[in-house]
């Protein structure tokens, strides 16, 4: 996950551009711990601004115990979310610095959605079968509780 990117994601969010530490801190764990995509994201639009420094670019200020996007950020997050046009694609001439196609490094393939089918049945199977132990479990409890009024008695 790229810190900076997110701190300028959660900012854009706040009204006025500016959130107490608490809420940030808040928002970065909640973002942190949503997986790989947040973070995949940010990687992505930091790709966009190389030399991102959100702080000496003066993107954000620190002001009364929170931080506060400037105008010049929500420029520069703007560029970074902006899709290149098809025009721009196509213009766009091959230099001689590229790799050739065989020496670049291989993309890995997109998951299929059987794969995602796949997860989803073991997900579901982990599930009824840890409600079963636990109804299993229930049930001795309640058994071992009669039994020990029954002897009571």
């Amino acid at each position: 996950m790229n810190f900076q990117v997110t701190v300028l994601k959660i900012l854009v969010a706040y009204r006025d551009g500016f959130a107490v530490m608490a809420d940030l801190k808040r928002d970065m764990a909640i973002l942190a711990t949503s997986g790989r995509d947040w973070a995949d994201r940010t990687r992505r639009l930091a790709a966009r601004v190389p030399d991102l420094d959100i702080w000496s670019q003066g993107l954000v200020e620190r002001i009364s115990g929170g931080w506060r996007l400037t105008s010049k950020g929500r420029e520069v997050l703007e560029f970074m979310e902006a899709r290149p046009s098809q025009e721009a694609i196509q213009v766009t001439p091959v230099s001689e610095t590229t790799q050739p196609m065989a020496e670049q490094a291989p993309v890995s393939p997109l998951r299929q959605p059987a794969d995602r089918a796949k997860r989803r049945r073991e997900r579901r199977e982990r599930r009824r079968e840890a409600r079963e132990r636990a109804r299993a479990k229930r049930l001795l409890v309640k058994e071992k509780a009669a039994s020990d009024e029954s002897t009571a008695i």
